[in-house]
């Protein structure tokens, strides 16, 4: 299934984080052992998140793609996940091209793998997150307002602690045969404070969702991931913007054999949107439901997140109507799609795409609960 550039990419993560492994081992005795446990312990929380954690790829269904179709339209027609080479669509860096950061962060990442000759945009690794906390809005919500979870693919699933993009990317990296060095990190963090600490600039997100979050509760949380998944549209969202373990899937990703649930926003629900997602979890087999949903009104929107531009681009956005959800931002960003002239005010394309992806954060940190 998998490709030769596909295949070498995952023998290049297993051999470095094969390379680091007995390091981050001694570090994470080191840190199980100031908490109060043995290295016993952590084995088992590592055994029940490589047999029942799933990698979650979060997106936004209704942004327009090269074909001037939606995401949902794409997915429901040719049944497949595509990745940003072939897409030209990311809610992170927009720079999935040749020589951009998107491949530069690849070609150090997995060996230059990706870069051999004859590889095709399609070879490239689509990227998610490994969900360690089962929240209603997923364990990336920074990165879309729905999310497909998946089954069988962690034997070709490469992680890192926070993003590729990160300086330390490469030492943090791993795959959940070899994960430790991803989690070496991510277990450093909870030690020293996690993200929330006063030396945290405001509003970061504490990690993984939890003020607070120790080591013990790190394996509550790995045992935990036995137990049935929650309704989405119950429980409190975990707003992660700041802090997770991506996960890079190598390979093909088809919905109708990769996909056992999608999990979308409650505002797509009575839209054409929602229409599209229903006929694809219908289509290619897999539930939908849908989480606890973000709604804030223009009025609550805070000038000291995301820049102080956002008030006014959110009332830019949001219209008459005065509220934002998923659906409000996603036809705003469908119209500087089809005419870009008319938001000439806020800069150029790119500089307005990001505004976009800003004014989301806004709605996923500080938004209630969803009410139609």
């Amino acid at each position: 299934m998998l490709s030769a550039a596909q295949s070498a990419a995952l023998r290049h993560v297993e051999s470095t984080a094969e390379s680091g492994e007995a390091r981050a081992l001694e570090s994470i005795a080191g840190i199980f052992e100031r908490a109060g446990y043995g290295i016993e312990t952590y084995r088992e929380a590592i055994e029940s998140i490589r047999q029942h954690a799933r990698i979650a790829l979060h997106f936004h269904p209704d942004r327009l793609g090269p074909k001037a179709v939606t995401v949902a339209e794409s997915l429901l027609s040719e049944g497949v996940y595509r990745n940003q080479f072939e897409t030209g669509l990311s809610s992170g860096s927009p720079t999935a091209y040749q020589g951009g950061e998107r491949d530069l962060w690849e070609r150090s990442l997995f060996g230059g793998a990706y870069h051999a000759e004859g590889v095709l945009p399609s070879e490239r690794p689509k990227y998610g997150s490994l969900e360690l906390v089962r929240y209603p809005d997923g364990p990336a919500p920074r990165f879309g307002s729905c999310y497909f979870v998946l089954r069988d693919v962690g034997a070709r699933t490469s992680i890192t602690f926070m993003g590729s993009e990160h300086p330390q990317a490469g030492d943090r990296v791993g795959t959940l045969a070899r994960p430790h060095g991803a989690l070496a990190a991510l277990l450093s963090e909870i030690e020293n404070g996690g993200m929330a600490t006063p030396d945290w600039p405001p509003f970061r997100t504490p990690t993984l969702g939890m003020p607070g979050i120790t080591v013990g509760r790190f394996c509550d949380l790995a045992r935990s991931l036995r137990d049935p998944r929650p309704s989405p549209s119950q429980g409190q969202p975990g707003r992660l913007l700041d802090t997770g373990v991506e996960a890079q899937v190598h390979g093909p990703i088809v919905l109708n054999r990769d996909v056992e649930l999608l999990v979308a926003d409650p505002a797509f629900a009575a839209s054409p949107t929602g229409q599209v997602l229903q006929a694809l979890a219908q289509k290619y087999g897999f539930e939908l439901m849908w989480h606890c949903g973000f709604r804030l009104p223009v009025v609550d929107v805070p000038d000291d997140f995301r820049g102080p531009a956002m008030p006014k681009f959110a009332q830019r956005v949001a219209g008459a109507a005065d509220v934002l959800d998923a659906a409000v931002i996603g036809q705003a960003a469908a119209s500087l799609y089809r005419d870009p002239a008319q938001w000439s005010e806020w800069g150029d394309y790119w500089e307005i795409v990001r505004l976009f992806r800003q004014i989301w954060h806004v709605l996923v940190h500080f938004g209630h609960r969803y009410e139609p």
